[in-house]
């Protein structure tokens, strides 16, 4: 909860495409937020793209697929990063060293936003969220699994849970 005059924090996740890994992020952690009663303690949750090939599309079938199996709804659009989003999001947690590398050269200087690994807050230590676009549906499944392991961890190192 957000107490004592603190800001409520805004996260952006964040990988390649925007159609399987940040979306599925994105909508397990929200579902997370929502089952603690922390919604009030996040202004923004969102995800986007450091690639524009899928703005406008709605999330891999197999990703929803995925998230639907544990009840964790997805509601979103492909976008692509933009260089407002440094400033208008605190986090902007990422999937993989490539996504980390492509956000820190487009980042502006003097951005706010913490720049970071998603996985970095996974307590099994598995720090990398595989691409899952060219595998089968356990990819997918295994994501889930990350995505929800770091969502717990990364609201533990906010002191939220």
């Amino acid at each position: 909860m957000v107490q004592n005059g603190e800001k409520a924090v805004s996260v952006l996740f964040v990988c390649l495409g925007n159609i399987c890994r940040s979306p599925m992020a994105e909508a397990v952690f929200a579902s997370v937020v929502k089952e603690g009663g922390l919604e009030a303690s996040f202004s923004r949750i969102d995800s986007a793209g450091t690639a524009g090939y899928h703005v406008g599309d709605a999330p891999d079938a197999r990703s929803v697929a995925a998230c639907r199996r544990h009840n964790v709804p997805v509601n979103h659009r492909g976008q692509k990063v933009k260089p407002e989003h440094f400033n208008t999001f605190d986090y902007i947690l990422c999937m993989d060293d490539s996504n980390l590398s492509n956000l820190k050269s487009v980042e502006p200087k003097g951005s706010k936003a913490q720049v970071a690994l998603f996985g970095q807050f996974d307590p099994q230590g598995e720090r990398i969220i595989e691409d899952p676009y060219y595998g089968g549906d356990e990819g997918f499944e295994h994501n889930f699994q990350q995505v929800l392991r770091a969502s717990h961890g990364f609201l533990k190192h906010l002191g939220l849970e």
